[in-house]
């Protein structure tokens, strides 16, 4: 059985290494999990630059120093079970190793519902702590699954959150990254009000300027290298993509008109930067599990899981429009396709995905 491991000090490089847990005999109450498929996005890039700012890495620790395992989102099937209530041969979507296998030591909370409460994962974040069971299905819509509901149960948090806090009283909001999932993701559930009080601007790079103008969620779309060609009227900037200069001309061109500034993404890791000397209101760090926990607390449990539920389906069922499914044979290759990502190289276009 095989991982892949991640340099910690240049994510660009990864490897596919053997795995030595994966022999080991399950304790008492742990189960073992043989990896179907897996998304893997810039999303997944993101993780392994925020890895030690958000514990990333503990998810999965590589036991290794300086090496480190990226989670990320897909199926995987029981194959050995100690667990009460968890059979051999059922289906598990949620929060996966770049490997082939998987232990985890899984509580029922609820029907099909599953947390890994394994020693090394306590304290982190409950949504990336949660399995559920699923029914066998077309590859197609596993895939789906794994490229668009974690990434679109951002976009969709993030409206909320905006919606919770009245747009700040926002005439525009810039979604940086606008190519991204997350970003067009956003952009679409932006549009989707019909008293909307603001427009919406998209920023992306000139090589994906016209993907985003056909999907038609954003009222205006801009390159990066336009950033003064913004309405100065009361705006939020919601960042995709960390880029440092970016940021800096943003938050000049706008300064005081901007009412809110929000880092969600690092999709330009390679040009992040603290930021330093901003004019206008400082970046805050959007935690979309902080937004979760709000509103199960606004509303109860179950309510916000719905809602997210059936907003990334709406989504996703136009993909087919601005999304091709790109699937690689084989764990052996995700070491390019992480550079790949890594580099930027990728179209926004395709999603890609991994069948271990």
């Amino acid at each position: 059985m095989h991982r892949i491991l991640v340099d910690q000090k240049d994510i660009t490089r990864a490897i596919l290494a053997e795995d030595p847990a994966a022999a080991q005999p399950l304790d008492a109450g742990e189960a073992r999990l043989a990896v179907e498929s897996f998304a893997l996005t810039v999303n997944n890039v993101t993780y392994a630059a925020t890895g030690f700012v958000l514990d990333y890495w503990r998810f999965f620790p590589s036991g290794i120093e300086g090496q480190g395992i990226v989670p990320v989102w897909g199926t995987a099937t029981v194959t050995e079970s100690r667990a009460e209530g968890l059979e051999i041969g059922t289906r598990l979507y949620g929060y996966l190793p770049m490997a082939e296998a998987l232990v985890i030591r899984p509580d029922l909370t609820a029907p099909g519902v599953f947390v890994d409460r394994s020693a090394h994962r306590d304290g982190l974040a409950l949504v990336y702590n949660t399995y559920v069971a699923v029914k066998p299905g077309d590859a197609h819509d596993d895939h789906l699954r794994s490229l668009l509901q974690p990434l679109l149960a951002t976009s969709y948090l993030l409206f909320d959150w905006l919606a919770d806090n009245d747009w700040f009283g926002a005439q525009q909001i810039i979604v940086g990254s606008a190519s991204s999932k997350t970003g067009l993701g956003l952009c679409k559930f932006l549009a989707e009000p019909a008293d909307r009080p603001y427009r919406i601007v998209g920023l992306t790079g000139a090589g994906n300027r016209d993907f985003v103008e056909a999907l038609g969620a954003c009222d205006t779309v801009l390159g990066y290298d336009e950033v003064s060609q913004l309405a100065q009227v009361p705006s939020v900037y919601v960042d995709m993509a960390g880029n440092a200069a970016v940021k800096m001309a943003l938050h000049t061109h706008l300064a005081d008109h901007l009412r809110h500034s929000a880092a969600v993404g690092t999709s330009h890791w390679d040009k992040f930067a603290p930021p330093q000397n901003l004019p206008g209101p400082k970046p805050q760090f959007f935690f979309a599990p902080s937004q979760i926990a709000k509103r199960r607390a606004d509303w109860g449990p179950g309510v916000i899981e719905a809602r997210i539920t059936a907003a990334w389906k709406r989504i996703a069922a136009e993909a087919g429009d601005w999304l091709e499914v790109v699937a690689h044979d084989g764990l052996e290759t995700a070491p390019t396709l992480w550079e790949e990502l890594a580099a930027g190289r990728t179209s926004p276009r395709e999603g890609h995905v991994i069948r271990a």
